[in-house]
């Protein structure tokens, strides 16, 4: 194992010898998942993928929080900021993804009071400002996201915010790994773990799952070096028949994670089903206010109903989230989707897979 500590993560000297070190070992083909988004655009930001051996394919997940908040979700939020007496807040990403019609930029454009926030906090300020409107949340996000807005929960009940509350989509990492390698058309034999996700979250939950599959997983950065180093970690333990967790990133991640973040989310939060845009309903991948915080949820404050509702028929997300296929795969891309008129959320996101192809030019080979 390459050891990274105080190495430059973009040196170009490093990045030839780990990418020698994994063509010296790999003897057949491998299908290795990033599960982050954030790694899928470093990948192709710095062609990554066309430096391994022609055997080692890349399948980039569902590790977009934007991209896998569900249609239905959406839908609630665009119901939800058209209420005159809403203030609406999102983090940024979302206002462009679209729902099965309009997205919340649109809304802001047609008159809803739709607004930006950098943190939930700034939301739970919004509501103390303005006791007179209904102040929503849309929390969404991996369990990155989570801590802040437990507290922001937190917060607002012990100082009395009663205008505030949220609309829970967030989701969770293991649940979907469960699904992905659970599925008839699976084609997964590796996964680069989130770093950021388990810096929160450690990675003791990813022991039995590496177990129950016989799949290593190695918990990666997102740097070219850090990259890399994680690909031929996941390479070493194939070529071996091995099945461990490993850590790539041990100058932020340890395996127990961050504990006081863990039980913050434990004191607000459970495990709830949640379905995910693309994918379906995926047991208990989604947090829910636990019973004592139930006022804090949207849901209690308006009727949302429980729509069915459709994609685009030219949208293919699915597909991509799941890692069965490629922006390539879908006609629409880079034609009648774009960033500019996105069909579906891995277009919008700044960590979707059909926008990082899109942004670097990445053509079909």
């Amino acid at each position: 194992m390459t050891t990274l500590t105080n190495a430059n993560f973009r040196s170009e000297e490093l990045t030839q010898k780990l990418v020698a070190s994994i063509r010296a070992i790999t003897t057949r083909p491998w299908n290795i998942m990033e599960i982050c988004g954030g790694q899928t655009h470093a990948i192709l930001q710095y062609g990554l993928d066309q430096l391994l051996p022609a055997g080692i394919q890349l399948i980039h997940g569902p590790g977009c929080p934007v991209c896998v908040t569900s249609l239905e979700s959406i839908e609630q939020a665009l119901k939800i900021a058209r209420q005159e007496d809403v203030i609406f807040t999102s983090f940024g990403d979302m206002l462009r993804v679209p729902g099965a019609g309009q997205d919340l930029f649109s809304a802001r454009a047609s008159g809803a009071d739709v607004r930006v926030v950098y943190s939930p906090m700034e939301a739970v300020k919004i509501a103390a400002l303005n006791s007179q409107k209904k102040v929503v949340f849309f929390a969404v996000g991996f369990e990155t996201t989570v801590p802040s807005i437990a507290q922001s929960v937190l917060h607002a009940k012990r100082n009395g915010i009663t205008n505030f509350t949220i609309l829970p989509a967030n989701v969770l990492v293991p649940p979907a790994m469960h699904a992905i390698l659970s599925s008839p058309e699976n084609r997964v034999q590796g996964f680069l773990a989130a770093g950021h996700v388990c810096a929160v979250m450690g990675y003791w939950e990813y022991e039995p799952i590496a177990a129950r599959y016989h799949t290593p997983i190695v918990v990666t950065g997102f740097e070219p070096v850090d990259i890399l180093n994680g690909i031929l970690m996941t390479v070493q333990q194939l070529e071996a028949g091995m099945h461990n967790v490993q850590n790539a990133y041990r100058r932020a991640v340890t395996r127990e994670g961050n504990l006081t973040a863990q039980g913050i989310i434990a004191q607000v939060f459970e495990p709830v089903d949640r379905n995910w845009r693309g994918i379906g309903l995926i047991p208990l991948s989604g947090l829910g206010l636990r019973p004592e915080f139930q006022t804090f949820d949207v849901h209690e404050h308006f009727e949302l109903g429980h729509e069915t509702l459709a994609e685009s028929p030219l949208c293919i997300a699915g597909s991509v989230l799941r890692g069965v296929a490629t922006p390539h795969d879908c006609p629409a891309f880079g034609r009648q989707c774009t960033p500019g008129t996105p069909l579906g959320a891995p277009m919008v996101s700044s960590e979707g897979a059909c926008a990082a192809y899109y942004r670097y030019q990445r053509v079909k080979a």
